[in-house]
């Protein structure tokens, strides 16, 4: 099965199904005949906007439509605690368990500012495109990940 068709698998699958978790989702991929490796699974998720989000006092998987981009970034904002510099790197601190999400937000902007990002569990670590832009990518994660 091709990349397109896989991450479609993903979406029905969302949609019919409570997901948890990419293990949980994973194993709902091999029952309907595909097996992927999570890393695979990982890079779709990320690709395709899924997030992780917390509903009725458990988290879900959860594949956002288009009209949600203003209520994520203000989530986003609101886990973001601090971000600092050096003179090759950017680090975003958020709270505990939400890194992953900030940094998945942040990749989905496709910013030419940004290399990549690699995140913990409540950092995020933004690699820069070029280290000259360093101001520039700071001024641009504090527009794009503010409360409002």
């Amino acid at each position: 099965m091709n990349k397109h068709a896989r991450q479609i698998k993903i979406r029905e699958i969302l949609q019919q199904h409570t997901v948890e978790n990419q293990h949980d989702l994973l194993q709902l991929l091999r029952d309907s005949g595909l097996t992927v490796a999570q890393a695979t699974l990982s890079r779709d998720c990320a690709e395709i906007g899924i997030v992780r989000s917390r509903m009725n006092g458990s988290y879900r998987m959860v594949y956002p439509d288009d009209n949600t981009g203003r209520i994520i970034k203000g989530l986003v904002g609101i886990e973001v605690l601090a971000v600092n510099a050096n003179e090759t790197s950017v680090i975003i601190r958020t709270l505990p368990g939400r890194a992953h999400g900030v940094g998945s937000y942040l990749d989905q902007l496709r910013s030419p500012l940004v290399l990549g990002t690699i995140a913990g569990d409540d950092t995020v670590l933004v690699i820069p495109s070029s280290v000259l832009n360093i101001s520039a990518l700071i001024s641009y994660i504090h527009n794009n990940l503010s409360k409002n």
